[in-house]
């Protein structure tokens, strides 16, 4: 038994001094050689100018320029419809028509009554011609006329309100009543909106205000269309901030007149402001973004060891602006044609010697 384990701790020693001697006979090579490791790959860009167009950005609805829900004044039962769901109504064209045959007795009626009225008073003039009749026999039968006249006119507006038509042009929507249903005061007939022309209503804070005014265009994107930009241009602005939340509302029109889009969709507003200007942008990738503030690394030359030139890398804080399309405006901290990285920062640290890839940066590749 003693044996067995001196031989498993001569064997375990042994296998320990072959590891050992061999890590240091590493050591002793690198130290022999002075191996360093090779200079990090990184991608390079230059500070480029490009003009962009000042805009502010918000989000909005979009609203019929006319729209309704057809409805009817006054009671009655359904005894035809002119149209389906779905139609495309003009001005004027008939809906729907509601039973109006004691309507129409009464104002067969009434009607009596007003020439009743009109030959009372021609007799009352006649007779005044003559003096046979009063100057207050002539009021009263005129007063009459009047009065039936005046419930002609009420009665032909009631057997009016019975036909229900279009209020202006647009597309119908689903039919809400059918034949024979009687419909209370005030009940939903069909949706009516007008698709042509559409409102887009946003909101700015009030701090993003100065400058807006009427005509400015706006551009908008919806997730229904995607790939698909829409403009139109601001008509009105509401002439007080919101007390509660300190906005301010604008309204834009935009033409539609493929129907595209819908009253009701949510819309991505860009608002363009002026004309463009020159800014200082560079690669999103080339920006590191820490708590501290926001760096890059600026390439620049020196003379190694060897006497020859070599690429380094120092960080460089800048001040960053608006991000468009992969791209960043710098405010602060860069100019024009200053040589950065644009990818590979992870492995890099003050002062390090950088060499630099062939190939483009990211956003400029095709």
């Amino acid at each position: 038994m003693i044996k067995r384990l001196a031989i498993v701790l001569v064997f375990t020693l042994i296998l320990f001094a072959a590891l050992f001697g061999a890590r240091f006979s590493q050591i002793a090579y690198a130290k022999e050689h002075h191996y360093v490791p090779p200079p990090p790959t990184v991608a390079a860009t230059r500070v480029r100018t490009e003009e962009w167009q000042p805009v502010r950005r918000a989000v909005g609805s979009l609203v019929a320029r006319r729209g309704v829900t057809v409805s009817n004044e006054l009671p009655g039962i359904v005894t035809a419809i002119h149209f389906k769901s779905g139609d495309i109504a003009a001005a004027g064209d008939p809906l729907i028509e509601l039973d109006a045959t004691a309507d129409q007795a009464e104002l067969r009626r009434l009607r009596a009554n007003q020439r009743l009225a009109k030959i009372e008073l021609d007799r009352a003039q006649r007779l005044a011609t003559k003096s046979f009749a009063s100057k207050s026999d002539l009021d009263v039968a005129q007063a009459q006329l009047e009065q039936a006249n005046a419930a002609v006119e009420l009665q032909q507006a009631i057997v009016a309100k019975k036909n229900i038509a279009a209020p202006f042009s647009g597309i119908l929507g689903i039919r809400q009543v059918d034949l024979g249903q009687f419909l209370p005061p005030g009940s939903e007939v069909v949706p009516l909106q007008d698709l042509d022309t559409l409102f887009l209503d946003f909101t700015l804070p009030e701090n993003q205000m100065i400058g807006v005014k009427t005509g400015f265009t706006v551009q908008i994107r919806v997730d229904a269309y995607p790939d698909r930009e829409f403009s139109g241009v601001i008509t009105a602005i509401n002439p007080k901030v919101e007390k509660n939340s300190r906005n301010l509302k604008l309204r834009a029109t935009l033409n539609n007149d493929d129907h595209a889009l819908r009253p009701g969709m949510f819309a991505e507003v860009t608002l363009l402001l002026g004309s463009p200007k020159p800014v200082l942008t560079i690669p999103a990738t080339a920006v590191t973004y820490t708590t501290y503030g926001d760096t890059v690394f600026i390439i620049q030359t020196r003379k190694n060891k060897a006497g020859d030139e070599e690429f380094f890398v120092a960080r460089q804080p800048i001040q960053t602006g608006e991000t468009r399309n992969d791209r960043v405006e710098v405010t602060a901290g860069l100019k024009e044609n200053d040589y950065l990285v644009s990818a590979g920062q992870v492995k890099l640290r003050e002062g390090i010697s950088v060499l630099i890839s062939d190939l483009p940066t990211p956003d400029e590749r095709n």
